[in-house]
């Protein structure tokens, strides 16, 4: 049964904490990582037998394994992905960046250069779904940057094969390398290489908590792009418009994970009791009734604020990852929105949108890390590096104000360094 808050019982305790295992978790991924270390492809091996109960003599997908997968998918399909992806593509060429250059007096010259990080590992889930739209999402924006070396691992299903829907979305992504592995030894594959699958330079995507320990810990050996929590969405309602459709998006979370979070914040009790209502009606009918109930009953929350001020503020302290402004007129409220991972807006823009067709990526930071970071954007697929060019006459000018700043610092041969080119030091 979802729980019901008033805006003050939410801002005096944390009634969104959750209780994991995470020293347990910690201390299998460590194992898994060391052994993948020690033990390459014989390990992914093993562990694709141990827990995704397949029998494989290779990691890598074959072109004639894409192919005969792309055969088998409908075409309609195929269809709704090319439109999808080309969606994704017209927005994410807009977070292009280019370096700039600055010149100065006495032939100064600074600046900075944007390159593309050469080689990127994506992560995909497996397991109780299939998520070509990660795909789409993950690799559309490091193909957009420029990246050379894409590589996807996921996990194979028990016949051995990698889900077809999965790898169409690869070719039409242009993914350039796809293993079968998955959980926390793909992460370590990728972050430390074995013999088939090489070593990259940083790793995105979602999984599940062992995979989100395992990006934890590989992190300093690779860069990533985020610690991914369980799905969240949260519905901010001015008690204007349909329960049905506000239930059935707060479902849209809950039947991602057991452990995802739905969340209404609203100002009218008998919007906040429609839904509730409709909560307990709908369940029932999900082929994931189980996943999406349990979600519910542990993590979902309707919280019931005075005002839209007072309902805001609580939006923006929990920061959620999805955030509707299901409203006529989400515009007045746009600027006020500090922190979400991605906002949809109105009442005819419901999340599930964004997370197939829209185009605005859809991974996005979890657990309230909305406050500081951002979503998967073509940024994450580049590094800035950063030049200086200085004259002869230009350092003359200020080599003794380098050498008096570098001595206050306790540090004479920084000093020397910079003097040295006008004067031998003694």
């Amino acid at each position: 049964m979802i729980k019901t808050y008033t805006f003050s019982e939410m801002k005096s305790g944390d009634i969104f904490s959750r209780v994991e295992e995470e020293n347990r978790v910690a201390a299998v991924v460590a194992d898994i990582i060391k052994d993948v270390r020690a033990n390459g492809d014989e390990a992914l091996i093993r562990y694709a037998e141990k827990f995704d109960k397949a029998t494989l003599t290779s990691l890598e997908v074959t072109e004639a394994e894409i192919e005969e997968a792309v055969a088998s998918v409908e075409p309609e399909f195929l269809r709704i992905l090319a439109d999808a992806a080309k969606n994704i593509r017209a927005f994410h060429e807009n977070q292009k960046r280019d370096g700039f250059r600055l010149t100065g007096e006495g032939g100064v010259v600074m600046g900075q250069k944007v390159t593309p990080i050469e080689k990127v590992g994506l992560y995909v889930p497996g397991g109780t779904a299939a998520y070509p739209s990660t795909v789409l999402m993950d690799s559309i924006p490091a193909k957009i940057a420029g990246c050379r070396e894409i590589v996807m691992v996921t996990p194979p299903g028990r016949d051995g094969k990698v889900n077809p829907v999965i790898l169409a979305a690869a070719k039409i992504a242009g993914v350039t390398r796809i293993f079968k592995c998955g959980g926390a030894q793909a992460v370590a594959a990728l972050a430390y290489g074995t013999e088939s699958v090489p070593r990259v330079y940083k790793i995105v995507g979602p999984g599940n908590a062992y995979v989100a320990e395992a990006k934890r810990q590989v992190y300093g050996q690779v860069s990533i792009d985020m610690i991914a929590g369980p799905s969240e969405i949260l519905i901010l309602a001015d008690g204007t418009g349909d329960p049905v459709c506000v239930a059935a998006d707060m479902l849209s979370q809950a039947e991602h994970d057991r452990m995802a979070s739905a969340v209404l914040v609203t100002t009218s009790v008998d919007f906040a009791e429609a839904v509730k209502a409709e909560l307990n009606r709908q369940i029932p009918l999900l082929p994931r009734r189980e996943i999406a109930e349990a979600s519910i009953d542990n993590y979902g929350k309707i919280i019931l604020a005075e005002t839209m001020e007072e309902a805001i503020e609580a939006s923006n302290e929990i920061a959620p990852e999805h955030l509707e402004l299901y409203m006529d007129d989400p515009f007045a409220y746009l600027d006020k929105i500090e922190n979400a991972g991605s906002i949809f807006m109105g009442k005819n823009c419901p999340e599930a949108l964004g997370d197939y067709m829209a185009g605005p990526n859809h991974t996005l930071p979890t657990s309230g890390t909305a406050k500081f970071s951002s979503p998967l954007s073509v940024d994450d697929f580049v590094k800035k590096t950063q030049y200086t060019y200085f004259t002869e006459e230009a350092l003359g000018g200020l080599y003794r104000d380098v050498a008096f700043f570098a001595e206050k610092e306790g540090l004479s041969a920084h000093a020397r360094s910079a003097e040295s080119r006008f004067h031998r030091p003694e």
